[in-house]
């Protein structure tokens, strides 16, 4: 028998185990199964029941729990999520390199970064996971799951701080390009300061007055009919900053599901992949002082 202190849950085809700390409630339920139900009223109570009949939910001392195991507070347990179905992700990504420290992997469209919501094992963290069997990875910095291209993977939790530290300073050269409408009364290069909050729905964003919290450079790289490849060097880090801000000159980037609508397709309709690629991170390295540049493999033509 393990002890409290040394049982670590195995990954489960690249997904890591849920820690929950069980709380002392009034009234006190019956059972661990009772607790979760809950605790998480978004998860249905079927859904909690199967993850227990599938033999995925654990006690701190690594023994598998029943819907009848008898609720014990100020103790944890563990369980893994999971999803009866998956649209699979047809794109597969590539390590463009590896350390000690890193994996700088080239993310695919359609392919969420980490577990949320509808996708569990159809996404880049997990994938990466069963594929190198190192569970403590996590990334330092995101892209949409529309969005294609570079991005950085911590392997450590140590030298992890590092990384992240030189996003939030902004030490990172990001340079993205995107297929877009074009438009001949517009001048480039051109840099685009504009204030950017939450929009309706919440998921998206929207251009205000005020003082500008978001900025990028935007270059045109050429034109062919109503369409134009650009490139662009953002120097803030906002959500949808690019497809905002490009929509605010109403050129918006083809295939973009939020702007200037939101247009709702269907999960499994990989048809019109947003053209936006996070082509090349550029940056000092925190650790080695090294410079280091990637560049993606993935090209976006007009």
């Amino acid at each position: 028998m393990h002890s409290p202190v040394d049982f670590k849950p195995p990954m489960l085809n690249g997904v890591s185990a849920s820690k929950v700390f069980l709380q002392a409630v009034s009234p006190r339920p019956a059972t661990i199964y009772a607790y979760l139900c809950q605790q998480f009223r978004h998860i249905e109570p079927h859904e909690w029941r199967s993850r227990f009949e599938l033999g995925l939910v654990y006690d701190a001392q690594g023994q598998v729990l029943t819907v009848e195991s008898p609720f014990q507070p100020n103790t944890h347990c563990f369980y893994y999520r999971f999803l009866a179905y998956e649209v699979h992700v047809p794109f597969q990504h590539q390590i463009l390199f590896e350390n000690e420290h890193l994996l700088v992997v080239d993310k695919p469209h359609f392919l969420t970064m980490s577990p949320t919501g509808q996708y569990v094992q159809e996404t880049l963290l997990v994938r990466l996971k069963q594929q190198t069997g190192n569970e403590h990875l996590s990334p330092i910095h995101r892209l949409d799951r529309e969005t294609a291209g570079v991005v950085l993977i911590s392997k450590c939790a140590e030298s992890r701080g590092a990384y992240q530290q030189m996003f939030a300073t902004r030490q990172v050269q990001k340079t993205y390009h995107a297929i877009a409408a074009y438009r001949p009364d517009l001048n480039f290069p051109m840099t685009l300061s504009l204030k950017m909050e939450k929009g309706q729905p919440f998921y998206t964003m929207q251009i205000v007055e005020g003082e500008p919290n978001s900025e990028t450079l935007i270059q045109l790289l050429e034109h062919k009919g109503q369409w134009a490849k650009y490139e662009l060097h953002p120097h803030t880090g906002k959500q949808h900053q690019l497809r905002v801000h490009l929509n605010h000159l109403n050129i918006p980037i083809q295939h973009d599901p939020f702007y200037p609508e939101v247009v709702h397709k269907a999960e499994h309709d990989f048809s019109k992949p947003l053209k936006l690629l996070a082509k090349q991170l550029k940056f000092k390295d925190p650790l080695t002082e090294q410079q280091m540049s990637f560049s993606s493999k993935f090209e976006l033509t007009l």
